[in-house]
């Protein structure tokens, strides 16, 4: 099925529910698909579903019955997860930055494995999770991805090193390191020049003592929006490759922390039309405003990062088009969700019209505001 197209149970399901705000529907056999592809491409690598992607308990069953494993972004996941019957061995708590109170009930409900990028944050975890699993993110250039990670997180690769030389004298077990090479990361090559960094740390520590057993890849697969991107055949290849290059025969145990390639594409948003309106009888583009934006769960089209597939219900053939600046409902300026990018609509285009925005089951429904200028949060399905 291709980007922009509707299966037979998606079909079904919309010509038999209507919605009088957007709604996102995933489908759960497409999240299975892209599981399995994952699994297949890194046969190796354990896979721990990033839970903030879409944390829908309906994809989280479905995960935990393939076998996956969970990371975790605060103690509301970890709950989450553990409600649903995911053993505490199978959920890491991935997020650099933790209140050390979320920590210790972390460690009180089992969970053995923390992130940090930090001294404070490690005398945290020392302090509040005793004896714990640890290993430590290591920044990387993050260039060639639609939504980078920028600085925000992981430390330089010495003090990567002195940290995790730390981790032993306060008590706990280093396992390895993890970096992320930035979201929708089309550049299959910034994999090859982090993992260059970090063999040298590697290398180094087993000098000191210190052999870590683990290697975390991070995620940054894509899910094909309005452009091709490599398959998830040819990043398995890719990474397999590289991790040989590097490692040869001593290649530490491989972690991937997925999300959008898992359930980008298994999502579709239904919403409709509000207005299409000019600000000059002489515009060539129609301004076209929907009852969702930025606000309400299309946060990732700030800067125009990520470019979702849009079609109209009933009008997905039109050749009669032209082109459109596209906006939220909301009251703030920032509201604007494509205007230099060029989506070309139906001329007929009216307020009333479903629109579909397709690939939209990753970073949709969490980024959805409580309820910004009065509209409600993204709502979904899971069928």
């Amino acid at each position: 099925m291709s980007i922009g197209s509707l299966n037979a149970k998606l079909e079904a399901f919309f010509a038999q529910n209507s919605f009088d705000e957007p709604h996102l529907v995933i489908d759960l056999d497409q999240v299975e698909v892209n599981f399995n592809n994952l699994a297949s491409a890194l046969p190796n690598a354990l896979i721990y579903f990033a839970v903030k992607a879409n944390p829908a308990s309906e994809i989280l069953s479905r995960l935990k019955n393939l076998g996956s494993c969970f990371d975790a972004a605060s103690i509301a996941e970890i709950k989450l997860c553990l409600s649903l019957g995911i053993p505490a061995s199978q959920i890491s708590f991935g997020n650099t930055i933790k209140k050390e109170n979320a920590i210790a009930e972390a460690y009180k409900h089992g969970i053995q494995s923390y992130a940090f990028d930090s001294h404070e944050e490690l005398l945290k975890i020392a302090r509040s999770a005793p004896g714990s699993n640890v290993y430590c993110r290591v920044l990387v250039d993050c260039s060639g991805a639609d939504w980078p990670l920028s600085h925000k997180f992981g430390c330089s690769p010495v003090m990567a090193k002195e940290l995790l030389s730390q981790s032993v004298t306060l008590g706990l077990y280093p396992t390895g390191l993890s970096f992320h090479v930035g979201s929708q990361q089309t550049k299959i090559s910034q994999w090859d020049n982090a993992l260059g960094q970090i063999e040298k740390l590697y290398k180094d520590l087993k000098n000191e003592g210190i052999e870590l057993s683990t290697l975390n890849l991070g995620g940054g697969f894509p899910t094909a929006y309005n452009a091709d991107v490599p398959s998830i055949s040819q990043y398995g290849e890719y990474l397999s490759s590289s991790l040989k290059k590097h490692f040869g025969d001593n290649v530490p145990k491989i972690i991937i922390e997925p999300g959008r390639s898992v359930v980008g594409d298994a999502g579709i948003i239904e919403a409709e039309v509000v207005l299409v309106s000019r600000k000059n009888t002489e515009d060539e583009k129609r301004w076209v405003y929907l009852d969702i934006g930025i606000f309400s769960g299309l946060a990732e089209c700030l800067d125009e990062a990520i470019k979702y597939p849009i079609t109209i219900v009933g009008k997905e053939t039109d050749t009669n088009l032209g082109p459109v600046i596209l906006a939220g409902p909301s009251c703030d300026s920032v509201d604007v969700l494509y205007e230099k990018f060029n989506y070309d609509l139906p001329l007929d285009l009216k307020p009333g019209d479903k629109i579909r925005i397709h690939a939209t089951g990753a970073y949709t429904t969490t980024y959805s505001s409580i309820g910004f200028n009065g509209f409600p949060p993204l709502n979904s399905s899971c069928i």
